[in-house]
């Protein structure tokens, strides 16, 4: 019960900021100011908007399916929220440490397609209706090259453990139970003859252990677009054409609901990233010589400053892809849904499939 409020109470935190940002940074590309009266800066902008929507009518059509209307965002909210579950924050701070986590967030997530079907179909309303069935056409065509991206990952670390992938990218490796035979090679060429295991850094990161996944993960990363509905991926949400999407028939508090379940998406689909791929709580800095760097960064596993360093590296690298999602965002033009669904089926999924092949290869060669 405690995990379960500490991590709504930091995600909260997380999507108040990020709504910010996402102003200030919108505003920044557009040479205007942004929020500017709510608090310093405006900062206190995002959170006036969650107290505004907490005290609006809550409106149900009279035509809609009431039932289905008012469970739809709980259901898409707690499908997003319960991924968090299985990701590791720290070397020791990790809600659910299951050993099938990958499998676990992967079937987890998906359940927020049947609240967005309900959202859809309760709301009785035909834009409502197209905006669901884009979004989930959108996500299920975009869980495929995800998924093969992600597994990848699995096979290259032969494991299916967040916490457990999360220490093959560091130094700790070694204190892993289980884990002292495995060795991290650079580029992942032993005939190189240099074993990063005990350097550390970046050099242990799973794109440097295996060039391969720097592939895997912008497929990785095009692909959580998508999922998340973040342009140029927005098509269900496509204001010029369907009003607002799925939920145009929401307000007050249900909308609230659906706002942050889909930035709480975002911050799922980054954090992801960030253990698949870029070390997960591990420090970018190597040990250089005399300079432990990767060691005075990394912390003491048991103690407070290994959850200190962890989180800071785990949140700083994540706030990078969010920010790059914003950048994206206020970057690119909308893609029209052919031009969406020939991404998908014609170039990231056979790319992944590939990549796939190339992931079973070489660690059958690193063995």
């Amino acid at each position: 019960m405690l995990a379960f409020l500490l991590t709504l109470m930091l995600l909260l935190g997380i999507v108040i900021v990020l709504a910010y940002a996402e102003r200030k940074v919108a505003a920044f590309m557009q040479d205007r100011m942004g929020p500017t009266e709510a608090g310093p800066y405006g900062s206190l902008q995002s959170v006036l908007d969650v107290l505004k929507l907490l005290q609006k009518e809550d409106i149900v059509p009279a035509a809609a399916d009431k039932k289905l209307f008012k469970l739809a965002p709980i259901l898409i909210f707690a499908a997003v929220f319960a991924g968090f579950a299985v990701i590791p924050f720290t070397p020791d701070l990790i809600p659910a440490g299951i050993g099938i986590g990958v499998f676990y967030l992967l079937a987890i997530i998906s359940l927020d397609v049947v609240g967005l079907l309900m959202a859809g179909w309760g709301s009785n309303n035909k834009y409502a209706m197209l905006g669901a069935m884009r979004s989930v056409a959108q996500i299920v065509s975009y869980e495929i090259p995800a998924g093969l991206a992600i597994l990848s990952v699995v096979m290259i670390c032969q494991s299916l453990d967040f916490q457990e992938i999360s220490y093959q990218q560091g130094v700790l490796l070694n204190r892993f139970p289980g884990l002292e035979f495995e060795k991290n090679w650079l580029f992942g060429i032993e005939a190189l003859g240099i074993n990063t295991t005990n350097i550390g850094g970046i050099t242990t990161w799973n794109i440097f252990r295996a060039p391969l996944l720097l592939v895997a993960f912008v497929i990785y990363f095009i692909a959580s677009l998508a999922e998340s509905n973040r342009a140029p991926f927005d098509i269900p949400e496509a204001e010029s054409e369907l009003v607002a999407g799925f939920h145009v028939e929401y307000s007050g508090f249900r909308f609230a609901i659906l706002f942050l379940a889909e930035y709480s998406m975002m911050v799922l689909v980054s954090l992801v990233a960030v253990i698949l791929f870029l070390g997960s709580w591990n420090t970018p800095l190597p040990n250089l010589t005399t300079l432990k760097l990767a060691n005075w960064t990394t912390g003491t596993v048991g103690e407070l400053s290994g959850i200190l360093w962890g989180g800071f590296w785990l949140l700083s690298k994540t706030f990078v892809l969010l920010f790059l999602q914003l950048q994206i965002r206020w970057t690119y033009p909308r893609l029209r849904v052919d031009q969406l669904m020939y991404l998908c089926w014609k170039v990231l999924t056979p790319v992944a499939l590939v990549i796939v092949l190339l992931a079973g290869i070489w660690r059958l060669l690193m063995v």
